[in-house]
């Protein structure tokens, strides 16, 4: 392994914005489990793939347009009312077949739409560390407001309801928030890299956690140590990132289920 490589003050920038969004995909990604919504990760990327590349084709930043994409297919979503996994799923097709058809009609577009897909975190800069930082500082205080809500919402559905209480802003709120960090998160870490650390933490947190505070840091906490270690291995030994990452998230998941079914654990399912 090149050690050398490391003290390259090129991938300083690239480091600490996937280190940012790394500590918040899976938070996001345990409140999208918990309400049977684990398609959103998917669904939303692959809209801000489609937007990444549209907006690069545009001569636009790849975050802004990923977040546009992202943002819309969220606030359509939230508007119309749609929730469980269904509206995902169009996204998935939506986003899929909008992705392709741009790749295959601008120019330099197959290798821009193979970066999105594999990852291409090495070459994001400033812009991209910027996203980063305004993610990280909407989603801690906005978490913290809405939490509450959340779980309400979701072991007591008709709390609102018999309350008048305005569930629709905290839905559309979270919708928003998700899309925006699936969205830096895809043109930072790529599509799939995105989606595993979305996915595969709040899943495994979910196996063996006792209680929801513990899930959401167990989920933070195998987030960030599956970024570190495939920053580590790609650069190390000249690896694709998003793949390696993605492996990496699931062998902690299937370490995790492992350990679940030996009888180590005690899970919740969500």
């Amino acid at each position: 392994m090149n050690w050398e490589i490391f003290a390259d003050p090129l991938f300083r920038l690239p480091f600490v914005a996937g280190l940012l969004i790394a500590g918040v995909l899976p938070v996001l990604g345990a409140l999208l489990m918990l309400r049977d919504e684990w398609l959103a990760a998917l669904g939303l990327a692959h809209l801000a793939a489609a937007g990444a590349l549209l907006g690069l084709a545009l001569g636009a930043p790849a975050v802004l347009g990923a977040s546009l994409g992202a943002l819309g297919g969220g606030a359509v979503k939230s508007i119309g009312g749609a929730r469980g996994n269904t509206a995902y799923g169009f996204m998935v097709l939506i986003g899929w077949s909008a992705l392709l058809l741009a790749a295959a009609n601008t120019s330099a577009g197959d290798a821009l739409g193979q970066a999105v897909m594999d990852g291409q975190l090495y070459f994001a800069g400033r812009t991209e560390l910027a996203a980063a930082v305004v993610l990280v500082g909407l989603a801690v205080p906005a978490l913290h407001r809405l939490m509450p809500q959340l779980l309400r919402a979701r072991f007591f559905p008709r709390h609102a309801t018999a309350n008048r209480l305005p569930a629709w802003r905290w839905h559309l709120a979270f919708d928003l928030l998700a899309a925006l960090g699936v969205a830096v998160g895809t043109a930072t870490l790529g599509l799939l890299g995105t989606f595993a650390l979305i996915l595969v933490p709040a899943w495994a947190a979910f196996q063996v956690a006792t209680g929801w505070a513990w899930t959401l840091w167990l989920a933070g906490l195998l987030g960030v140590l599956a970024y570190l270690a495939a920053f580590v291995l790609a650069l190390g030994l000249d690896q694709p990132f998003g793949p390696l990452l993605a492996a990496l998230c699931l062998a902690c998941g299937g370490l995790i289920g492992a350990l679940r079914q030996s009888g180590s654990g005690h899970g919740a399912d969500p």
